[in-house]
């Protein structure tokens, strides 16, 4: 059964936020969408203001859903749900990232991504998505 994970997909004018796993956790040091786990009882959209108040310390407002992947780690599968998101309170803070950075979608390549991200990112850069 795959676990129900969220992600934000947060735009400041044509750059989108991307947060650096710890060194001490599973896919350590690979870029991802900030996000986590949903928890029973929990909506999505609960589940995703939590966790970015919980890693980058800002509110945000939870806007429409992206796109949705299901991918299959060695050690988990994870069904992914990205939403569009947006700061209403805070400057995002590392908390619990290695590192943050704002990137345009034609500097993807220059970051190593979690495996379920990378479905999300040729979209993005099909796109040339932007908010």
């Amino acid at each position: 059964m795959a676990v129900e994970v969220v992600a934000a997909l947060i735009w400041k004018n044509d750059h989108f936020l991307i947060c650096q796993r710890p060194a001490n956790k599973a896919r350590a040091l690979l870029w991802e969408f900030v996000g986590g786990k949903v928890e029973i009882g929990e909506t999505k959209q609960k589940a995703l203001q939590r966790e970015c108040m919980e890693e980058l310390g800002v509110l945000v407002s939870v806007g429409d859903m992206f796109m949705e992947v299901t991918h299959t780690y060695t050690d988990m599968v994870v069904h992914l749900t990205l939403f569009h998101a947006t700061i209403v309170e805070g400057e995002p803070k590392k908390l619990e990232h290695h590192d943050l950075q704002w990137i345009t979608t034609s500097e993807i390549p220059k970051y190593t991504f979690c495996p379920a991200d990378v479905e999300i990112l040729e979209a993005l850069q099909k796109k040339g998505e932007t908010v």
